[in-house]
């Protein structure tokens, strides 16, 4: 697709999701108002919204071995059996307690018995620190996701374990979060013994069908947008500071603003505005974006670009970095914990064509859950209106079918949830 083939697209979808907001608005007038009070949510950081709601917070700063200061919150339930939530891209731990107790998952953990860690990955929101480079220094940039699953989840993973005394977690990942598991899997198999059970919603390895305008654009200027934006010192793909937090609130914060804030999302993820509850827009937009590398970007388009799961391609340079002229596939083959995936129709990002891909590849699906709503798409499955009751309990069930190896001696006897293949 060609730049302004791919402009003119963006905009189209832009306007399309637009007009269906209005659409949505004029049939439901009653969901047009929002309360002044949920301005104060959009403000708060993760440990805030926790401690506001009553719940026990805890925060917590893990380094990674190449020196990244990584933000890790807790709703603590000493004793219980951990969790590990893992947002996507430019997203944060934010994302599973923002919608406040009666509509957030971390919360819902917590209350159905589990110990909730919530991660937060190199460069977002809560994570940019370093031991040696500032978040203005180039260098503090020069990641994709390869490095989080092979530094920032390791250092998570033993954290959680060590403050816990668990010898495994649950996890769970949405979009990006279940990226860099996979990637985890490949590159530290070891972990893999670690883990109770992977679930993975809006799960990313292939975007060969990907429809998202912005992911698709990145990937037609594949070479070309990265690096010139590189070269003129910008590093950060929509930055995350005090300042455009500010400006987004305020951007978003009545009726028809935040209608276009909401289309943006739209066209990123796909149409779906009756799951977007708009009284809490103000609160997403307060949220997120909340920041991402360049890099990861890039790697993203050339994974659209190339139609494989493969480390970042680095093209003439490859030879330097992998020893051969291109770079090594990830091995999905050792993702050898038992993975339920779920994943939803109208996703742009991920579409069903693209999970099945890697469905095809993973050796321990133990469940596939394909949501039953045609509208669901990327963030339906995190914030969605109808999530809890058509799918979050569904997550549970799946969790409380496995049982972790702490709390059994015969291996054998796990429980093993049917895989409904479709």
């Amino acid at each position: 697709m060609s730049l302004s083939s791919s402009l003119k697209f963006l905009l189209w979808a832009f306007f399309l999701g637009l007009f269906q907001l209005e659409a949505h608005a004029f049939f439901n007038p009653f969901q047009l108002a929002i309360p002044s009070g949920l301005l104060e949510d959009a403000q708060l950081n993760t440990i805030q919204l926790i401690s506001k709601y009553g719940y026990p917070a805890e925060n917590y700063t893990v380094q990674s071995d190449d020196g990244y200061l990584l933000g890790l919150f807790r709703i603590a339930r000493p004793g219980a059996l951990p969790v590990l939530l893992v947002h996507g891209l430019l997203d944060s731990s934010d994302t599973w307690v923002m919608m406040g107790p009666a509509s957030s998952l971390g919360y819902m953990l917590y209350e159905q018995g589990y110990d909730v860690w919530m991660a937060n990955v190199r460069g977002n929101t809560y994570s940019k620190r370093h031991v040696r480079y500032s978040a203005e220094d180039s260098d503090f940039w020069n990641f994709s996701f390869h490095e989080m699953g092979v530094f920032d989840l390791p250092a998570i993973i033993d954290f959680v374990m060590m403050q816990s005394g668990f010898g495994q977690l649950h996890y769970i990942g949405h979009s990006q979060g279940s990226t860099i598991f996979w990637i985890l899997a490949s590159e530290r198999p070891k972990y893999m013994e670690k883990i109770v059970m992977m679930q993975a919603l809006a799960p990313v390895a292939f975007l060969t069908h990907c429809r998202s305008p912005i992911v698709n654009l990145v990937a037609s200027q594949d070479t070309a947008v990265p690096y010139f934006l590189s070269a003129a010192g910008y590093n950060e793909f929509l930055t995350s500071n005090s300042v455009i937090d500010k400006f987004k609130r305020y951007a978003c914060r009545d009726i028809i603003s935040s209608r276009v804030c909401q289309s943006l999302f739209i066209t990123l993820f796909g149409f779906d505005g009756q799951q977007v509850n708009q009284t809490m827009l103000p609160i997403v937009v307060g949220h997120t974006p909340a920041g991402a590398s360049i890099r990861q970007m890039h790697h993203y388009g050339q994974l659209r670009n190339s139609g494989k799961f493969q480390q970042f391609d680095y093209g003439l340079l490859n030879f330097l970095h992998y020893g051969s002229l291109s770079p090594p596939p990830y091995e999905l083959e050792k993702v050898k914990a038992k993975v339920a995936i779920y994943y939803a129709k109208n996703d742009w990002l991920v579409p069903p064509e693209d999970v099945d891909m890697l469905f095809n590849r993973l050796p321990n699906v133990v469940e596939k859950y394909l949501v039953p709503n045609e509208n669901f798409n990327h963030f339906d499955l995190v914030w969605g209106r109808d999530a809890k009751r058509i799918l979050w309990y569904r997550m549970l069930r799946v969790m409380q079918s496995v049982v972790p190896y702490s709390f059994h001696n015969d291996i054998d006897s796990i429980t093993t949830v049917f895989v409904n293949r479709f």
